[in-house]
């Protein structure tokens, strides 16, 4: 993934400029290294790939060297994905990218991978954003970095619902590992 991670960032800054709330496409194929003893798309190997369809949705949008330059970088909170149809060696597929909300901590991101129009798999995301000095972005100082209002767009109730009951205790809590 490191060199495909680079190969994406090189090949996105060369790519038409996006909005914020616009849907990023990449185009892909299902690589050797992305199978698993099956013969199709590793489970795991989709939520790296959605890393590179963000990616390319921030550096095309602008946000991606205004983040680097105040120092932050996005990481995921929670993710959840449904899988609908296998990809399979050489399958070429496109990547689908957009913001589809804002809570009071998080961003939140449907992607899609998608074959000839048809949906094969979907995940929401749920990222949050550190500084490298320490320390969580606000979502007024993102909002702010985006020149978006957050506020207008919250989460669909499902995703609320569903960021609210996944969740774990805070860092600085405990959080024990105990089985009911």
């Amino acid at each position: 993934m490191f060199f495909r991670t680079l190969f994406q960032m090189y090949r996105s800054r060369g790519r038409s400029a996006l909005g914020v709330h616009d849907v990023g496409r990449v185009t892909m194929r299902v690589l050797p290294t992305d199978l698993d003893v099956l013969g199709h798309m590793n489970n795991g190997v989709y939520f790296s790939i959605m890393d590179l369809g963000r990616m390319d949705l921030m550096i095309r949008s602008g946000l991606w060297p205004k983040m680097r330059a105040k120092g932050y970088y996005p990481v995921m909170a929670n993710e959840t994905m449904t899988f609908r149809k296998s990809l399979q060696p050489w399958q070429k597929f496109e990547l689908e990218s957009k913001i589809v909300g804002y809570d009071a901590k998080a961003t939140y991101v449907e992607q899609r991978f998608v074959v000839d129009g048809e949906i094969f798999a979907s995940a929401t995301t749920r990222a949050r954003f550190l500084k490298k000095s320490g320390g969580t972005v606000s979502m007024d100082e993102l909002a702010a970095l985006a020149g978006v209002d957050v506020t207008a767009m919250p989460p669909q109730q499902w995703i609320a619902h569903w960021s609210e009951n996944i969740a774990l205790p805070p860092t600085r809590g405990p959080a024990p590992s105990e089985w009911v």
